[in-house]
């Protein structure tokens, strides 16, 4: 790994998040998300995974290439580009009403995205059915992993596991034991209204929330602070430094609507996905 410009790839799913209540329509997905944000923070990123020929996926393409991430590795396939259906429950809370994995589902990298894979320094799986045989075919090159268990559960061999409970200080600590257990060299929880704990298996690092005059959406929140976390612990700063700046970006992503900020379409318009 290089100690100033860290090659980044994020590999796995993207969407058309599509707000029902609101009759919006955002570009996202965890892969993606945390890929764009990446970017963001100036760091070196390409995006590895599938959309359909379709025109979601020429957008998904678009939004890529507008926030500064490559998209030399992005497949398009004879299938729908995915889209998730938000929508609120009687509580007022967000629920996913429907999901369509499309194309997503069906990437599998190939001999070609293989060896620029092998070239990178840190890779972040999101969720992607072939997770633990693309770490296994990439161990021997050094490059480092992470994942958010809450994607894909397999935990093994990462260099940075992501896990998310409520705010409980026990469910915070039982995750990061149990990440550690599994083998991964750095254990991060978010914990809801507690802020943030992570630990590489000696002392617990520890941050609270950003308070926020309001919250607009929480839609990929949780892939900012991945993104800022993994740019700030690929350039060696401390555990509370890297909680800190993941905490920061999520905090941001909560001010508006959709996973990053980014042009919004109307439903109607999303409709056309031929």
């Amino acid at each position: 790994m290089t100690d100033t410009f860290p090659r980044f790839a994020t590999l796995g799913d993207n969407c058309i998040d599509r707000y029902l209540p609101l009759g919006k329509a955002a570009v996202g997905g965890n892969a993606l998300n945390v890929a764009v944000h990446l970017a963001r923070t100036g760091e070196d990123c390409s995006y590895f995974g599938a959309v359909g020929r379709d025109e979601a996926g020429r957008w998904t393409r678009s939004a890529l290439l507008d926030t500064g991430v490559s998209t030399l590795h992005l497949q398009e396939l004879d299938a729908p580009t995915a889209y998730t259906d938000i929508d609120v429950d009687e509580a007022g809370e967000r629920i996913i009403a429907f999901e369509e994995f499309g194309a997503s589902a069906l990437y599998h990298p190939t001999p070609v995205d293989m060896a620029a894979l092998a070239g990178m320094d840190h890779i972040h799986i999101g969720w992607f059915r072939g997770a633990g045989a693309l770490r296994e075919a990439l161990a021997a090159h050094g490059v480092s992993f992470s994942q958010d268990v809450a994607v894909n559960p397999d935990a093994a061999g990462l260099e940075v596991g992501f896990d998310s409970v409520g705010a409980s200080e026990a469910l915070a600590r039982t995750a990061l034991h149990r990440l550690l257990g599994q083998g991964c060299k750095v254990a991060v929880v978010t914990c809801g209204a507690m802020g943030s704990i992570a630990s590489t298996g000696g002392d617990v690092a520890a941050t609270g929330i950003r308070a926020l005059p309001s919250v607009v959406d929480t839609t990929g929140a949780g892939d900012t602070f991945i993104a800022g976390f993994l740019s700030a612990w690929k350039r060696r700063q401390p555990l509370t430094a890297c909680l800190a700046a993941g905490r920061d970006a999520a905090a941001e992503t909560c001010g508006h609507l959709g996973g990053f900020t980014q042009p919004l379409r109307t439903l109607s318009e999303e409709s056309d996905r031929c």
